[in-house]
C-alpha cells in the first residue's frame, strides 16, 4: 500500500516536468491558425475574397506552419521564437482582414472579379 502510494505522488510530481519538457508544444499558435483558415475559407464562401487571393493567403499560411516547424525542431520554442511566431500571426491576420474587406469580390465563385456596376448620371 505504501508502495503505490508514493507511486502515485512521484507520478503527479513528475507530470508537469514532462509538459514543461515537452515545451515546443504551441497550442495557443495552433488554435490560431485553425482560426484563420476558418475565416479565409468563410471569405471565398461568401464571395468575398477571390481564388487568387485566398491561394495567396493560404500560402502565407503555409509560411506560417513552416516557422513553427522550424521552432519546434529542436524541441524548445523559445520565448523568441514564441515572438517571432506571434508577430507572423498578426500580420496574417491583417491580410487576410484588408483582402476580405476590400472591393474585389467574387460574389458569383466563377474565378473572376465581380465589379460594381457603373452608374450613369
Amino acid at each position: 500500500m505504501k508502495i503505490l502510494k508514493h507511486t502515485v505522488i512521484a507520478v503527479v510530481l513528475a507530470t508537469p516536468l514532462v509538459a514543461f519538457a515537452q515545451g515546443a508544444s504551441t497550442p495557443g499558435f495552433d488554435q490560431r491558425q485553425v482560426n484563420q483558415e476558418r475565416r479565409i475559407e468563410q471569405g471565398v464562401e461568401s464571395g468575398s475574397l477571390t481564388q487568387r487571393e485566398a491561394a495567396r493567403l493560404e500560402r502565407g499560411q503555409d509560411r506560417l506552419q513552416n516557422m513553427e516547424n522550424k521552432a519546434k525542431a529542436d524541441g524548445v520554442v523559445s520565448r523568441q521564437e514564441r515572438v517571432r511566431l506571434q508577430r507572423a500571426e498578426n500580420k496574417q491576420s491583417q491580410r487576410i482582414y484588408r483582402e476580405k474587406h476590400d472591393r474585389q469580390h467574387d460574389y458569383n465563385r466563377d474565378g473572376r472579379i465581380d465589379r460594381p456596376a457603373k452608374r450613369n448620371r
